[in-house]
């Protein structure tokens, strides 16, 4: 496909009288065009095609359709019977009422183009810039933290946040039921992978489990209960013996 720059043309006028019609209140995309006009031009996008072929759509509204997709929450198909059956989206692109849109695959291909000439920045760069005249951003201003470059990393920091903390949890849990199997095969303090995870908020090594010195009553074979030897290792809260008295020899449990 080959590109082929066109001036943009005004909004067929027949669209605009339905539109203003069907829209007394307007709309937020009659309102975009109002506002801000295509905001895209083919010329923008002309690295992205070669100098001789079919020609090709016109990118400008590709770009837009684009962002009223993300927008919307919608599929390649969604979108392009959107172009076809919708008075709002006629009234942007700036289509005839008997249009016909194009067929799905083009969105694609179009995303396709942009990935590969490294130009996705350039929708954002080009919506900014039309803000920017308009009065609407500032150099040094507040920045939303619902952008998406923010919410990206956000995104990214959460997954690593979950993987880092499920394995933290594991290893706690092998620490508490098998310390020496774990110790066995734990790596020296001074590599660089435990010294990377030494950094992190939440990769800390598991803790081995607290060995107490203080004697504790135990349970013997014929039901008596005596103190357990300092140091021994102890079961966790929820298996401590319950405070008992022993018959025999009048000895308590704690």
């Amino acid at each position: 496909m080959s590109l082929r720059p066109e001036p943009i043309e005004p909004v067929p006028e027949e669209t605009a009288r339905i539109a203003r019609l069907a829209f007394p209140h307007g709309s937020i995309w009659l309102r975009l065009r109002d506002e801000l006009g295509t905001i895209y031009e083919d010329d923008a996008f002309a690295p992205l095609f070669p100098s001789h072929g079919r020609p090709a759509e016109a990118p400008w509204r590709l770009a837009l359709v684009s962002v009223l997709q993300f927008a919307e929450g919608l599929s390649d198909r969604q979108a392009a019977e959107a172009v076809r059956a919708r008075l709002d989206w006629k009234y942007l692109l700036g289509l005839e009422l008997d249009d016909a849109g194009f067929d799905f695959s083009v969105l694609s291909e179009f995303r396709a183009r942009l990935v590969g000439g490294h130009a996705e920045l350039l929708l954002l760069q080009a919506l900014l810039a039309r803000c920017a005249a308009r009065g609407w951003l500032k150099a040094r201003g507040p920045q939303r933290t619902d952008s998406t470059h923010v919410l990206a990393a956000v995104r990214a920091l959460n997954r690593i946040e979950t993987v880092a903390e499920t394995l933290r949890a594991a290893l706690n849990a092998l620490a508490a039921t098998a310390p020496d199997w774990l110790s066995a095969r734990s790596m020296p303090t001074g590599s660089t992978a435990t010294a990377s995870a030494s950094r992190s908020r939440v990769c800390r090594r598991a803790k081995p489990p607290v060995r107490s010195t203080r004697p504790r009553w135990v349970p013997t074979a014929s039901g008596c209960w005596r103190p357990s030897p300092p140091g021994a290792p102890q079961p966790g809260c929820a298996r401590c013996p319950p405070w008992r008295s022993c018959a025999a020899c009048g000895s308590s449990s704690s």
